[in-house]
């Protein structure tokens, strides 16, 4: 029943031997447990475990140790510390080994007093001593969970019960202080191993070495290279790989190819190593050489592998070199090399990135076809590629269609649905899917808090999203910029910018990079209600801070002056704009037109609008509508009529707006039949007319007797009145 993993009679047979007054054997015990852990299925190991004690049966202690050791590499730390438990219970003699595990699942998930816990209870109920074992394992865990101090009392404590650390425990110490970035006392501890000592530990230099090369003091890690030599050990090929990967880090591509053909001196590189040269050679643009680097690889025979493969597919899409990416697919899948998912997931995401949609759910129905069926991961990428490609109704089938492939959607299934449909203005929809989450005991992570924020924040509530961010801070998920810059901006947008800069401030004392999108809105909502002065410190400092304003930055801070009348300091604004290098877009060029055009500086309006024709914008129906009414009011009525004209024949659908102004223009140029034919086709194309437009038509056809219109135009008035008044007696 073991070996084949069925257990189907598995109750019959315990029911069986309990009447029979017998039980299994240690052995058949620790057969039935075995069984299901070869196959993976370790819950039902820990059931088979339960069903046993059910029938007052004694499970083998030889099978509970071996469950928890499995549980332990599966991180299932409740379950294994329920058996764990249950040992004590039936009165097993547990021992310093099984101690040690449990430490370690307990730290490496992050639960520090339960491990603290297990430490005492093996101290002071069993009175064991912590081996060199537990101790290498306590420095290790608890310093890469940041606790250094505890670390550090760990290695005293047992250099003070007379154990001598040995290359392990020195090892592990040097990379906690070396990832905690404090590197002089790595170099102390280091130096302070090597003491008499004649042989080198490689792993310890190895450490050490990758810690120099993070912090950027390269000449002490080939320094450390070289004492190796001395001592009479050549670098290894992981003394390389540490510098070349600290190397890519800082983009230094050039030093990292003179160190790769230096290395060929000494070591022979592998494929960690000429994966790293390809992604720091791809990511910096340079192509060719990253080809370069992967003939040299395949020289060695070591080229294609799918690591490497994935590697150069899915850099050389982020840098679009999309069909190159291809060919190195098709070239790796005719040697034998078959892509995964990873594959898949690069190339669907750098066809999406890159607009060409269409060949992404071509590429996805042939690889459907292919493999059968896709993976959660798969699903997810080719969803977020139609998101932003802006196609929601088919996004929103594919995270329908999910579950239709026997999966669940995950926390990034819903991230990605929710910030795809804040992005696509249904921002309304972000509360549902937020409780659906919650409902299926998902648990929120950074990027999944980010997108639930920004939709509360986008669809007006802003105050649950505030409770979110306190949420985050409580479970221990770290807010990124992204976070408080949505909150800020959703605060900003309804003139709460008290709590907005309060937040703003808050970001700054705990450390986080306020970019300039966080910058932008502040500047928006301080402009937008007329405190220009706070608006411009904050331009101020975002520049001293050594950031650049982009587009949407300047177009707050221009029309806040424009609202505000500044029409001469947006100028200044907007030439200022120009000098650094940063392009006016459309709504620049509209909202100078607007305030020109307010302060009847028409002229300059016009030139400002030939302009941004030159540069080869598209002007917006608010475009046309202020210079429309800019040329109407200055008496130019036939330049008005040709741009009305050259509107609607450039495919543009007027508004309102643009036919009250055109109407009242003419009427004031005593073109009252051309405004009347304006009036016509406003009311056939369903736009509002007002009230002022009418009177001023009215008026104009009773200057040119054109009687008959102005009883249509007289009756249509009426009408308004009427329905002005009935609005009002309800």
């Amino acid at each position: 029943m073991a070996s084949h993993t069925n257990y189907d009679f598995l109750d019959k047979i315990l029911e069986e031997m309990s009447l029979l007054g017998f039980g299994p054997s240690p052995n058949a015990c620790l057969e039935l447990v075995t069984g299901l852990m070869k196959a993976r299925k370790l819950r039902e190991a820990v059931d088979v475990i339960e069903k046993l004690r059910a029938r007052k049966f004694r499970p083998a202690f030889s099978a509970y140790t071996a469950l928890i050791r499995a549980l332990a590499d599966a991180r299932e730390a409740d379950l294994a510390l329920r058996l764990f438990h249950q040992m004590q219970e039936m009165g097993y003699e547990v021992n310093v080994p099984l101690f040690t595990t449990l430490v370690r699942l307990c730290s490496r998930d992050g639960r520090l007093d339960a491990a603290l816990s297990l430490l005492e209870e093996m101290k002071s109920r069993y009175s064991f001593a912590a081996d060199i074992v537990l101790y290498n394992v306590c420095i290790d865990c608890f310093g890469k969970e940041g606790k250094i101090e505890m670390a550090w009392k760990f290695l005293h404590e047992m250099q003070a019960q007379g154990i001598e650390p040995d290359d392990v425990t020195y090892s592990s110490m040097l990379g906690v202080l070396c990832k905690a970035n404090r590197l002089d006392e790595a170099i102390e501890l280091f130096d302070r191993m090597e003491l008499g000592r004649k042989v080198p530990c490689a792993y310890a230099y190895n450490t050490m070495i990758f810690g120099y090369g993070s912090a950027g003091r390269f000449d002490e890690a080939y320094g450390l290279m070289e004492r190796l030599r001395e001592k009479g050990c050549i670098p290894s090929v992981v003394s390389y790989n540490s510098v070349l990967t600290c190397l890519k880090k800082r983009r230094m591509t050039d030093e990292a190819l003179r160190l790769f053909g230096e290395m060929r001196k000494d070591a022979e590189p592998n494929v960690s190593t000429y994966n790293v040269m390809i992604d720091m050679l791809c990511t910096a643009g340079r192509v060719e050489d990253a080809f370069k680097i992967r003939d040299i690889m395949e020289d060695a025979r070591l080229f294609p592998n799918i690591l490497t493969l994935n590697v150069l597919v899915d850099r050389l899409c982020k840098v679009r070199r999309i069909d190159e990416a291809f060919d190195v697919f098709e070239s790796a899948r005719k040697k034998g090399c078959g892509p995964d998912s990873i594959t898949y997931c690069s190339l669907i995401d750098g066809l999406g990135r890159n607009g060409r949609v269409d060949e992404a759910y071509d590429f996805f129905e042939k690889m459907r076809r292919k493999n059968s069926r896709p993976d959660l991961t798969l699903l997810n990428t080719y969803m977020d590629c139609v998101f932003k490609a802006g196609e929601t109704l088919k996004a929103r089938r594919i995270f329908e269609e999910i579950q239709g492939w026997g999966l669940s959607p995950d926390v990034r299934s819903y991230s990605i649905l929710i910030s795809g449909l804040t992005k696509a203005g249904h921002a309304t929809e972000t509360y549902k899917l937020f409780y659906e989450m919650k409902e299926k005991g998902l648990k929120l992570d950074t990027l999944a808090y980010n997108a639930v924020i920004d939709g509360f924040c986008k669809s007006g509530k802003v105050d649950k999203a505030y409770q979110l961010l306190e949420e985050m801070k409580e479970k221990g998920t770290p807010p990124t910029e992204v976070t408080y810059g949505s909150i800020v901006d959703g605060l900003a947008k309804i003139d709460r910018l008290h709590e907005a800069y309060m937040l703003f401030e808050e970001a700054k004392s705990k450390g986080i990079e306020v970019n300039v999108v966080m910058y932008s809105s502040l500047i928006d909502g301080f402009g937008k209600v007329g405190r220009i002065d706070e608006a411009y410190l904050i331009m101020e400092e975002l520049m001293q801070k050594g950031l650049t304003p982009n587009v949407y930055t300047w177009n707050c801070l221009i029309d806040a002056l424009v609202k505000a009348e500044e029409v001469s300091e947006a100028l200044v604004c907007f030439q200022s704009m120009k000098e650094m290098k940063c392009a006016p877009n459309t709504f620049t060029y509209t909202i100078l037109i607007n305030g020109l055009c307010r302060v009847q500086k028409y002229n300059k309006a016009f030139v400002f609008w030939q302009e941004m024709q030159k540069k080869g914008l598209i002007p917006s129906v608010v475009t046309y509508t202020t210079m429309i009414a800019g040329l109407a009011k200055v008496g130019n009525i036939m330049e008005a009529a040709k741009l009305f004209e050259k509107f609607k024949a450039s495919g543009g659908v007027p508004d309102s707006a643009c036919y009250n102004t055109l109407i009242e223009g003419m009427s004031n140029a005593n073109r009252a039949m051309e405004a009347y034919r304006a009036f016509d086709e406003t009311r056939w194309r369903g736009c509002k007319i007002n009230a002022k437009t009418c009177v001023i038509l009215l008026d104009a056809l009773h200057k040119a007797e054109c009687l008959e219109q102005a009883a249509i135009v007289g009756a249509v008035l009426r009408e308004m009145a009427k329905s002005q008044y009935a609005s009002r007696s309800l």
